[in-house]
């Protein structure tokens, strides 16, 4: 599995987002309680301003293991940017969006250098 999550992480990092995002949901699929492959799954949603469905696998995430530094900091960013937006951020449980949502320059944009 750490193959899938370092090739998915690559692929993240490279702007790839379907491929991330079938690699992540791969590793989720065959572990539901992985949290990495839930954060990366956040990440994709993030990344495809789907910031409701990124709150949720974030969430998920921190349940299954509250000492994933980098879920906590994704909750936080993301209720915090929800809060700046003046949106509610969804509840608890809310199902994520699919590989349909909105392909964008999500909240990591800022981050990733372009090539």
């Amino acid at each position: 599995m750490i193959e899938l999550l370092l090739e998915a992480e690559r692929s993240l990092s490279m702007g790839r987002l379907e491929e991330a995002g079938r690699l992540y949901r791969l590793v989720a699929d065959a572990d539901p309680h992985d949290s990495i492959a839930l954060v990366g799954l956040a990440r994709v949603a993030a990344e495809r301003t789907d910031d409701a469905g990124a709150l949720v696998y974030a969430r998920r995430a921190l349940a299954l293991d509250p000492q994933n530094a980098a879920a906590g900091r994704l909750v936080e960013r993301l209720t915090d940017l929800a809060a700046e937006r003046g949106t509610d951020p969804p509840k608890r449980g809310t199902a994520p969006t699919d590989a349909t949502a909105p392909r964008g320059r999500g909240l990591f944009a800022r981050f990733r250098r372009e090539p």
